[in-house]
């Protein structure tokens, strides 16, 4: 069995944290791992929210027992979560699993450019706290009768659909950063090396790259695909 060595405890105590919340979303969550050097990255999609979820790790050593300079391959989430070891800050790779439709879609490796108009995190955590609280309040006063998955999905789309400031991004990918805790603020204390942001540079960057906008945060990436651009500029591995 594969064997991954990450570079402390606290980003294995990370990766588990995120591969916690993909299985409460979805207990036959898949994720999609791929590795080069020392970087390990973590693809997965929650449920509903429609958005490709990313976090990264830093890898002590690439790999032990053998295995070749790249790692790419699809797991169950659940597993890889159980394989997790905080004190030994390792996590075993499970036996490939075959993937859904979105793992052989992945955004681009590359350019990627920043795109203006993001508000400050306060006021990204504020909208979707209201647009939480909206929805909570417009489905609550709905009669019993119009109370139908239909009739919820709809006030869920025109909700989540709004877009964040001058941006494309939709309010959706920012729930779906919090809820996946992407979304919470830096700690004063020094952040560890996953989590530096640059000086004089905010906490929450938003990139474009083809079809796709990528949300960045220090704690992981929230990449949704353009509306009306279709499947333009993807990667598929």
């Amino acid at each position: 069995m594969t064997v991954l060595h990450l570079a402390d405890a606290g980003e294995t105590a990370d990766l588990a944290a995120f591969l916690s919340r993909l299985v409460h979303y979805d207990r036959a969550a898949a994720v999609r791992l791929q590795a080069h050097g020392t970087t390990l990255a973590v693809f997965g999609r929650p449920p509903s929210f429609e958005v490709l979820a990313i976090r990264t790790a830093r890898l002590a050593k690439p790999y032990e027992n053998g295995l070749e300079v790249t790692l790419d391959v699809t797991v169950s989430a659940g597993e890889l979560l159980e394989s997790a070891d905080e004190s030994a800050a390792t996590i075993a790779v499970p036996g490939a699993v075959t993937g859904p439709p979105w793992a052989g879609v992945l955004p681009p490796r590359g350019g990627w450019r920043q795109e203006p108009g993001l508000p400050a995190p306060d006021a990204v955590r504020a909208m979707v706290a209201a647009a939480v609280a909206e929805f909570r309040s417009r489905t609550e006063e709905l009669a019993p009768e119009r109370r139908t998955r239909a009739e919820l999905d709809r006030v869920g789309r025109e909700i989540w659909s709004r877009p964040i400031g001058d941006t494309g991004l939709p309010v959706r990918a920012a729930h779906a950063a919090q809820s996946l805790g992407f979304l919470r603020p830096v700690p004063p204390a020094a952040p560890s090396a996953a989590q530096q942001v640059p000086s004089g540079e905010s906490p929450l960057v938003l990139y474009s790259s083809g079809a796709w906008l990528r949300l960045r945060t220090p704690f992981g990436s929230v990449a949704v695909r353009r509306a009306g651009l279709g499947a333009l500029d993807i990667s598929v591995h």
